[in-house]
């Protein structure tokens, strides 16, 4: 699988783990340099609370199309520090 965003790949692996239809990727799988951290958290009732990471490609930004769960709730310890996108990021076979 891979996540493209304007025709750059931003993580690449051959291991995702489907959760509510979203595709995790492992950390190792991300391209780190297109990645910046971000203040923004949110709360899901049974997975935790989710942090983002900002995309940024030839010099365009993605706010928040990454997101991730650092430590995860029990249910969701199977995806702890994987990552999933949105934001027109493209997951693709």
């Amino acid at each position: 699988m891979k996540a493209v965003w304007k025709g750059h790949v931003l993580a690449e692996s051959d291991t995702t783990r489907v959760v509510e239809g979203n595709h995790y990727f492992p950390p190792d799988a991300l391209k780190t340099h297109y990645f910046e951290d971000s203040a923004t958290h949110t709360t899901c009732s049974w997975k935790g609370v989710a942090s983002y990471k900002t995309v940024v490609v030839d010099g365009q930004r993605n706010v928040d199309a990454a997101w991730y769960y650092p430590d995860p709730k029990p249910a969701a310890d199977e995806i702890r520090g994987w990552f999933a996108f949105w934001r027109g990021v493209e997951v693709q076979r």
